[in-house]
């Protein structure tokens, strides 16, 4: 996934009311948009690298969107959440997600009862499987990425309506966008919302795929690489 143009850093001054982060800049202060609903634990510090776009748009209020936080310790954060959905399609598109190599012509934003689900792909058979993406950026030392970082409800009717899609028949998966370097394995966080944490498990047994592929990040790309194994012990 190409960025319009190469990212501009500064250095993280602060993070306040959940949307505007303050850096530092060579041509001094700037308040840039941060585009990340959750509690971005664990995910930067006064200090630390913030790399992010900016936008010719005379419509915006804020000309710059925080992009991905680097850490003293040289490792990267994806915060803007809304590309995470951008970095699967790339990455179904090309094949990358072995797991779902037979399904293709994917479609995003499927209705699926009351709601919707991020993508729908079709096997040359007809068949279909509908995935939900999530962000991953919770780190909780020694590689272990954890999600959510704060109770989700919306990630739990989630899980429920995969589990439901199964049980008629339908192939479902969720994959984990891993947005942090650091991490090299995911689980749920059950320290923090241990309802989804037993409902993960029992969309797994259903036979939902729960896969987790790590981003690569550049600064002027991003892009899905790798599978993360997925831990539920």
């Amino acid at each position: 996934m190409k960025y319009t143009s190469e990212l501009s850093s500064g250095r993280w001054i602060k993070r306040y009311k959940r949307f505007f982060l303050d850096v530092e800049t060579n041509q001094g202060p700037l308040t840039v948009h941060c585009p990340n609903t959750g509690s971005m634990k664990n995910c930067g510090d006064p200090g630390d690298l913030v790399w992010y776009s900016l936008s010719d748009n005379p419509k915006r209020k804020l000309p710059g969107t925080a992009e991905v936080i680097e850490q003293a310790d040289g490792h990267k954060i994806g915060i803007n959440t809304h590309r995470a959905n951008k970095l699967v399609a790339e990455a179904l598109t090309q094949g990358l997600v072995s797991e779902l190599n037979e399904y293709g012509n994917w479609r995003s934003e499927v209705k699926v009862g009351n709601s919707r689900l991020d993508f729908c792909g079709t096997s040359e058979d007809g068949a279909v499987c509908f995935v939900e993406v999530k962000s991953l950026t919770l780190h909780e030392g020694d590689g272990l990425g954890c999600f959510p970082d704060a109770v989700t409800e919306r990630g739990q009717k989630h899980l429920k309506e995969l589990m439901e899609l199964v049980n008629q028949g339908v192939s479902a998966a969720l994959l984990f966008c891993v947005q942090h370097s650091a991490i090299t394995e995911a689980r749920p966080a059950d320290h923090i919302d241990p309802v989804y944490g037993r409902l993960l498990r029992e969309a797994v047994q259903a036979g939902v795929k729960v896969l987790a592929y790590k981003v690569d990040f550049k600064t002027d790309s991003s892009e899905l690489v790798s599978p993360v194994p997925v831990v539920l012990s």
